[in-house]
Formats: C-alpha cells, structure tokens, sequence
C-alpha cells in the first residue's frame, strides 16, 4: 500500500489467493471468449482511482455494496449487466471473482428469504447535501414566514384560518336563516292577529250600523205612530163636533159628560189607540196602492 493506505490490484490479487480466489478483468479477451452471462458469476470488484466496491451476490439476488451508498443496493438481475456497462463507460475497472467464496452468514440467510427494496439507497455525500439544502430551504422559508407574518401567538397557520373562516360563513348562513324564519313567522302572526282585528271592527261596524239603523228605524216608526195617532185623535175630535153639531140640529140636548164620554183620551185604552192608528196606518198604504196602481 501507499502513505494514503490505498491497495493496488496485485495487493488485492495476493490477498484474494490465501482464499483460493483468482481475479479476471471483465473486458479482457481472455474472459470475453468464454462468454460467460454476468449473473452466473458470484462476485465483482469494480475500482475508479482509489475508490474500491464490491457487487455481489448473496443467496439469489444481486447487491451493490459500495461504501459510498447509505445501504446495499438490490441489483435486478435483467438491470446488471447494464450496471456493469455503465461502470465501463464511467472509467470504472472490472474484475470477475473466480473461485468458492467463504461462507457468510448473509448468504446463507439469502437462500431461504428472497428480499424486496423499497426505496433505493443514496448517496452518503447527496443525502448530506440533500438535508443540508432543505435544512437551508426550511430556514429561509421560516424566516420569510415570520418577516412576512409574525408569530406573536395569537396567530393561525394559512390552512387553520380558512378553516376557520368558512365555519364561521357556515355559521353566519345559518343564523340568516334563522332570523328569516323567525322574521316569517312573526310576519305570519301579526297578518292573523291583523285578520282578526279587521273581523272584529268589521263586526262591530256592522253590529253598529244595523243597531243605528234598527234605532232609528225605531225612533222613526214611533214617531210617524205618534204623528199618526195625533192625527186620529184630532179626526176622531172632529167627528164629535160634527156629531154633536148635527144632534143640535135635530133637537137632541147633549151633556157635556157624554161629550166627554167620546173623548179618545177618556174610555180607550192605550192598545186600542195603538191599534187605531195601525189600522189608519194600514189604509193609508192601501190607498197609496190604489192610487200607484191607477197611474
């Protein structure tokens, strides 16, 4: 080895001989004749400069074993022969492992338990600088969070406050709804209360017009009967007089007491002046007919 402790291939070669392993290069001639698919080998040692990895096979799955990884990686066996190319055209040096490898408890595992990679390893250097950059990303955007938007606790997140927002429109639309309902109601009742107020003064204009115009209808009638029964009273006085003028005439003396006995005032009571006037009531219609009847 160098000062920097880097192995050269024939360090390497000489070691691999103590376990009866031999190195081949992948793209010598040699090697090429024989033909040979990569994924019926069992080990590869791949260099760039200094920098040594192995991929190998453990049980029945291909791994990337690179130190520079954060964790093995699963190789398909379709994608390694292209691996292996792509190392080539990156300046990568092959070497096949030709021999039986030492027993590893990982292989052993690997034959009774096929595994499946969900998520790929990285590289040790992309991962740090990947982190470091959102460290740096999740820094600046506090930092234009809180110039923009101080926190001074009594703030919400963006989401929270929509949140809030549209359960509070939520609320006030029901509220809306509510007082027009309440609004529609009380409208409703003061139409009926006003229904019923219009019935009664409607009630009671008619109860007073008819009762005002059954009184007067009344007061007229008695006094058209007083009218009426004054005017009997005086024709039924004249008859008297006439009589009484007729009876001096032939000779028949005539007191004063039976004068008075025909006085209207005197022996007829007050139905049968009422009836008298009825009866005078009744002609006068009956002439009236007549005499509609005659035009």
């Amino acid at each position: 080895m160098d000062d920097s402790g880097f192995f050269s291939i024939q360090v390497i070669s000489n070691a691999l001989k103590v376990w009866g392993l031999e190195l081949i290069l992948f793209n010598s001639p040699e090697y090429q004749r024989l033909g040979i698919d990569p994924i019926n080998e069992k080990s590869f040692i791949c260099n760039y400069k200094e920098h040594w990895f192995t991929v190998r096979k453990l049980g029945k799955q291909w791994f990337n074993l690179n130190s520079l990884l954060t964790g093995p990686e699963l190789i398909s066996d379709t994608y390694l022969a292209l691996f292996l190319a792509q190392l080539q055209q990156e300046g990568y040096s092959i070497f096949v492992v030709k021999g039986d490898l030492p027993d590893c408890e990982a292989d052993q595992l690997l034959q009774m338990v096929r595994v499946q990679q969900i998520q790929r390893p990285k590289l040790i250097g992309e991962e740090t600088a990947q982190s470091r950059d959102q460290r740096l990303q999740k820094s600046s955007m506090d930092q234009a969070v809180e110039v923009n938007h101080p926190f001074d606790g009594t703030g919400m997140l963006d989401e929270d406050e929509e949140n809030f927002q549209k359960a509070l429109a939520l609320s006030r639309q029901e509220i809306d709804m509510e007082d027009e309902e309440a609004d529609l109601r009380r409208a409703i009742q003061l139409s009926m209360q006003g229904d019923h107020r219009n019935e009664f003064s409607g009630s009671v204009s008619r109860n007073i017009s008819q009762s005002t115009s059954t009184s007067l209808t009344e007061s007229l009638s008695s006094e058209e009967l007083r009218r009426r029964r004054q005017a009997y009273f005086e024709k039924q006085q004249q008859q008297l007089q006439q009589q009484e003028h007729a009876s001096n005439l032939h000779d028949k003396p005539t007191t004063s007491s039976d004068a008075l006995g025909m006085d209207p005032g005197g022996d007829m009571s007050e139905d049968d002046m009422l009836q008298a006037a009825m009866n005078m009531s009744l002609e006068s219609i009956r002439n009236h007919l007549n005499t509609e009847e005659k035009k």
